[in-house]
């Protein structure tokens, strides 16, 4: 009995001891520094300081997104002040429609800081073509048109079209079937608009 006894205290005692060195083993710092190694790659690699340690690529990120922007207006402001935009004749419309229509393209080619070229001047960088015809339902009246934007040479650079409905008129007003008696000047100012914004914006798209 008393053998049995001593020998499983001697066990328990040698059970203690592995216990410890076990216990020793995890405390000791060369256990400790692999995770606190890796606690502190983490952050630099996934945190704040991993989009600050690649700094060329953290800053220009953030640069280029604020910078980029103003740089692309620049460039398209720049290309449009070097434009020079001569109107050819309008092909298709009535005088009354292309007055107010001639005279809406100047103004807003002028508030867009395009320069306006006259017919006899050579130094225009591009040539705008427009084909207008109408197309009548009822009393409802249809604006149809095509731009042509040709370079001096006489290549075609871009196409704009589109279709504006003119404002219902009276049937007394028709003007004898003449379809563009229906059609107001502010429908062809509406067109001119459009024409020379889509216009700016091609030009500036070239920029990027």
């Amino acid at each position: 009995m008393r053998r049995s006894h001593v020998t499983t205290v001697s066990l328990l005692v040698a059970l203690a001891l592995a216990a410890c060195t076990n216990a020793k083993d995890v405390l000791e710092p060369s256990a400790i520094t692999p995770p606190a190694t890796s606690a502190q790659t983490l952050p630099a690699t996934s945190g704040n300081t991993a989009a600050t340690v690649p700094a060329p690529a953290g800053t220009t990120a953030g640069a280029p997104a604020t910078a980029t922007t103003p740089v692309t207006s620049a460039q398209s402001a720049a290309i449009l002040s070097k434009t020079r935009l001569q109107i050819a004749p309008i092909v298709g419309a009535s005088v009354e429609a292309a007055t107010p229509l001639t005279a809406e393209l100047q103004t807003r080619a002028r508030q867009r800081g395009i320069t306006l070229a006259g017919s006899a001047d050579q130094t225009a960088t591009h040539v705008l073509k427009g084909y207008f015809s109408t197309m009548s339902e009822g009393t409802d009246t249809t604006v149809i048109y095509v731009w042509d934007v040709y370079d001096p040479a006489g290549n075609r650079l871009h196409r704009i079209n589109g279709q504006q409905k003119a404002p219902s008129v009276k049937s007394g007003d028709s003007g004898g079937g003449d379809s563009w008696k229906g059609v107001s000047p502010a429908t062809m100012q509406s067109i001119a608009d459009q024409t020379i914004d889509q216009f700016a914006a091609w030009l500036g798209g070239k920029a990027g």
